[in-house]
């Protein structure tokens, strides 16, 4: 049974959350503050963390970054805050989805049920490795590596670089990348798909890989390309 982990100081919410994952089939725990929800991170091992940003002792950001460093268990942020720069340094650190407040509880479901099956659909896949020119990508174990040398990567970015270059010279439409990475229940608009590209292309281009690159086709959406230089 997939089991979440809800972290919220309020205990209404937490409440409701609970009782509509319950509903869902799912086994909960809820932790009342940051430093709470990283004990009972580490000791319930959750396939889901849905993870409120104003907390007491630890805020969901400082959370979402240590559970990262060994974890790629999906994250779910809620908060009160809807600016664009805090749901994109959610996104950032590590965050798979961001829900603003007020929310409808059946819709944060919704959300966590289109994580959980991708979660299932992966783990129904085998051996996801992929290997071009200095480029591995291990999909099973989420690193990627260029000329044998780890780049940090969040998941997304990931999912994203696996998606294109798996498909090497096939144009993704950002609609496409959102529905194939995020899912065809993910409420987010393109702009999402920008920011990951391009942070993801910031983190590749910090090593040499002359003979491949994500390209740019302007008014249509990304793909993976071969750079074949001339003579």
């Amino acid at each position: 049974m997939p089991s979440v982990l809800i972290a919220d100081d309020n205990q209404q919410i937490a409440s409701i959350l609970e009782e509509y994952a319950k509903k869902e089939g799912l086994t909960t725990k809820i932790a009342s503050n940051g430093l709470e929800a990283v004990e009972l991170f580490a000791k319930f091992k959750p396939d889901l963390l849905l993870l409120d940003v104003m907390m007491p002792k630890m805020d969901g950001f400082e959370v979402c970054r240590e559970i990262r460093k060994t974890s790629n268990v999906p994250i779910i942020m809620i908060t009160a805050r809807g600016e664009d720069f805090e749901r994109i340094m959610g996104l950032d650190i590590g965050a798979d989805d961001y829900i603003v407040k007020p929310f409808s509880p059946a819709e944060v479901m919704a959300r966590v049920r289109a994580v959980l099956r991708r979660i299932s659909h992966a783990e129904g896949q085998k051996c996801q490795v992929f290997s071009f020119d200095n480029l591995n990508i291990n999909l099973d174990d989420y690193l990627v590596q260029v000329d044998q040398q780890a780049v940090s990567l969040t998941k997304k970015e990931i999912e994203i670089l696996w998606t294109l270059a798996t498909s090497k010279g096939k144009v993704f439409s950002r609609d496409h990348l959102l529905n194939s990475v995020w899912g065809y229940d993910y409420f987010g608009d393109s702009r999402t798909v920008d920011s990951h590209i391009k942070r993801l292309r910031a983190k590749l281009d910090r090593f040499e890989h002359p003979h491949w690159e994500i390209s740019t086709i302007w008014g249509v959406g990304y793909k993976f390309e071969e750079v074949k230089n001339e003579a």
